[in-house]
């Protein structure tokens, strides 16, 4: 069956030290399955981004990873993904995720989610894609980032107009559904978007 979005998640190879972290994880990844989407993700096994991709394939749903080659030698590759891409380069990676999806989702994450996450909003405000791109501020997590981006228009550096182009909130649900109607896409037909 043909998923009816595909969501691209960008989140921590570790669980964190809050389990409200790895719970969130979960929910994401149990939303997209429920409502026949598919996630795309950078193929890790472990902390969330084994979580969100376990329960997204739990609950019915599509799971691609892309990972590089150097990632596989590790042994840091899922390959109980329905796709697994292995790639030569950090940035085939990026590229080959950015394609596969129509939205993004920044779960909390460590030096490569806020990576990821920068990229796609300024490809975004660069008109290189017009995909909506979120942010989930689990338990205050980027609160900080939040208020220094703000900081950062204060000074000058950047406008409002770009801070309007990330979708923002603290629950999970809420911020899935906005992100794929921003989309234009609706659910598979065997479920409602809640």
């Amino acid at each position: 069956m043909t998923p009816a979005f595909s969501v691209a998640v960008y989140c921590g190879s570790r669980p964190g030290r809050d389990p409200v972290y790895e719970a969130v994880a979960h929910e994401v990844g149990t939303w997209i399955g429920a409502h026949g989407g598919q996630l795309v993700y950078g193929g890790g096994k472990s902390g969330l981004m084994g979580a969100v991709a376990h329960s997204t394939r739990a609950a019915g749903g599509r799971v691609v990873g892309v990972i590089p080659q150097s990632m596989v030698v590790r042994e840091w590759a899922n390959h109980d993904c329905d796709e697994l891409h292995v790639v030569d380069t950090m940035h085939e990676r990026k590229q080959m995720m950015a394609d596969r999806a129509d939205a993004f989702l920044a779960l909390p994450g460590g030096i490569g989610t806020f990576e990821e996450f920068f990229e796609v909003w300024a490809w975004r405000q660069l008109g290189f894609h017009d995909k909506p791109v979120g942010l989930l501020n689990t338990a205050g997590y980027y609160q900080p980032l939040m208020d220094f981006m703000g900081a950062s228009v204060k000074a000058g550096f950047m406008s409002e107009g770009q801070m309007d182009l990330i979708r923002t909130g603290d629950a999970a649900a809420p911020l899935l559904k906005e992100l794929v109607q921003a989309a234009g896409l609706a659910p598979a037909a065997r479920t409602q978007l809640i």
